[in-house]
């Protein structure tokens, strides 16, 4: 099953009448945030696909529209598509004032608590919790940045070794090199920082612990 991954910035091709041709085996699309809504429409009307997204930290910053229309926030919920479950948890480290989409780490252990029975009624359901979770911030120490704002999420960590998601995608930290690395696997969960956009092959079933999972066009 193939996906459209975005995240942070607005990529040119995709943003133009080439997305039809690119992305023509898309079945959805995932945006980990910090995205213009007016930009996440434009790609809904083209592929007529479904689009699941959470926010980032600067959702709304300058007066700007929030909520893409047409398009579903998955933050603090469990969705599935075609058998794929996915989960989304929104925002960043709390590093400012401002009162939006920014968390304390605590705060984000709490939100993690209030979607896990969700995730344990999975694994009672389909025998395993999840297949996808959608986030804006990284796990700590998992491409996350030096300064406080791009820090990440010790509890996103906790979370990948409980939950053993097959994948985690998230934003926030700007990829400017491409040495950077940008999938780092944890136990059978790879770790993606999804900045700007790529085409990502996500496998419909449950993946062998050892079984290399992700395909990057």
């Amino acid at each position: 099953m193939q996906a459209l991954i975005l995240s942070d910035q607005v990529s040119d091709l995709v943003h133009s009448a080439a997305l039809a041709r690119f992305a023509a085996g898309v079945e959805f699309v995932v945006s980990c945030g910090d995205l213009p809504s007016d930009y996440l429409e434009y790609v809904v009307s083209v592929l007529n696909v479904p689009l699941y997204y959470v926010m980032g930290n600067h959702g709304g910053d300058g007066g700007e529209k929030i909520f893409p229309d047409g398009c579903e926030n998955i933050d603090g919920r469990v969705v599935a598509h075609k058998g794929l479950l996915l989960a989304g948890l929104e925002g960043s480290r709390r590093y400012n004032a401002r009162p939006n989409f920014q968390y304390t780490e605590n705060e984000m252990r709490a939100k993690i608590a209030a979607l896990s029975p969700a995730l344990v009624l999975n694994r009672a359901r389909y025998g395993r919790f999840l297949d996808v979770l959608v986030a804006h911030a990284p796990p700590f120490q998992i491409h996350d940045g030096v300064d406080y704002a791009h820090r990440g999420f010790k509890s996103f960590v906790w979370f990948i070794d409980h939950y053993h998601p097959r994948y985690f995608l998230h934003g926030h930290k700007h990829v400017y090199d491409a040495r950077e690395q940008t999938i780092t696997p944890r136990g059978v969960t790879t770790v993606i920082n999804t900045y700007g956009a790529r085409l990502l092959e996500i496998e419909t079933a449950p993946a062998p612990e050892n079984k290399k999972r992700v395909s990057l066009c």
